[in-house]
């Protein structure tokens, strides 16, 4: 029987575990397929505060890490396959054993849509980002392409042009999907130029040397040609990371966590901190705030139980 288990190792995740595990809860973190979340893909860090010089997104998940685990948080290199939330204490299988828990907090954070093309995987973190407010700051005076119709592509485009000299929108279609005023923002911006009816087939760079550029193609006329780039942002959606609760947690239209202000689930000692409630901002400052308001709040509903 645990006391408090925490899904996903994440911002969010080992927040939660150094609160809990400070309240003498001896939280028991279950990691996922991956350590540190997406963070830990983040090559450089420069927006988190007290590192003036910034760091790498593996070096700050793992002082994070060991930070939580110094006062007696647990860390299992594991997988949750299925949960059991209709009952209480709560039940989880992992890929290697099974637990009870009195609370649950889930940190489980949320995946960008890519585009799976030849060259993306490669050059991820080395030219290829999905987040320009983590990222933007390395392509001062350089030119970078989004691809993407929403406004979250709008968002970026414009976030960019702070920053790079030349921003290219791609789109597949001849119309965008963001909201009007969103569009009007984008397409008054001098350094955004579009390119319409248009998709990225391959990420085009050298090993050593990042992105060059990218190799597209004209959905209408089947035209063939390359985009020099020196960055790529990919911004066509996220997905929440939340399969694993249908049909047991109430989820919003777009699959994530709903959450009140003390990030309670709708089941009573289900918590849920981090990007897998927040479609939003997706930061890591804030995915820290909300597991340690997760984590707080799990720590009263125990003490409760036991009162």
């Amino acid at each position: 029987m645990e006391n408090v288990i925490i899904i996903g190792s994440g911002p969010a995740g080992f927040t939660a575990a150094l609160y809990a595990a400070r309240a003498e809860l001896s939280p028991l973190v279950i990691t996922g397929n991956t350590l540190g979340g997406q963070l830990s893909l983040t090559s450089e860090i420069e927006n988190f505060p007290g590192f003036p010089q910034g760091l790498g997104g593996q070096e700050l998940m793992d002082l994070m890490r060991q930070q939580a685990e110094r006062f007696g948080a647990r860390v299992e290199y594991d997988l949750v396959e299925e949960v059991n939330l209709s009952r209480h204490p709560f039940w989880l299988k992992t890929q290697s054993t099974t637990y009870e828990a009195k609370a649950l907090i889930i940190t489980t954070g949320s995946s960008p849509r890519l585009l799976n093309i030849p060259g993306e995987a490669e050059f991820f973190g080395r030219g290829v980002s999905t987040c320009a407010t983590c990222d933007g700051f390395f392509y001062k005076d350089r030119v970078v392409a989004v691809v993407g119709g929403g406004d979250s592509a709008m968002e970026e485009g414009i976030f960019l042009t702070r920053f790079a000299q030349k921003v290219y929108i791609i789109h597949r279609r001849d119309k965008l999907r963001a909201s009007q005023i969103m569009q009007s923002r984008a397409m008054k911006n001098e350094k955004i130029t579009f390119i319409w009816d248009t998709i990225v087939t391959e990420v085009l760079g050298e090993e050593g040397k990042g992105v060059q550029g990218l190799r597209l193609k004209n959905v209408k006329s089947g035209e063939e040609s390359t985009l020099a780039v020196d960055g790529f942002f990919i911004a066509i959606g996220h997905v929440p990371n939340t399969k694993l609760f249908e049909g047991q947690l109430e989820l919003d239209e777009h699959g994530y966590i709903v959450t009140d202000r003390r990030q309670h689930t709708s089941v009573p000692g289900v918590f849920a901190g981090g990007d897998v409630q927040d479609p939003i901002f997706r930061q890591a400052i804030t995915a820290a705030g909300t597991g340690c308001a997760a984590a707080m709040e799990a720590e009263k509903f125990i003490r409760e139980l036991e009162d």
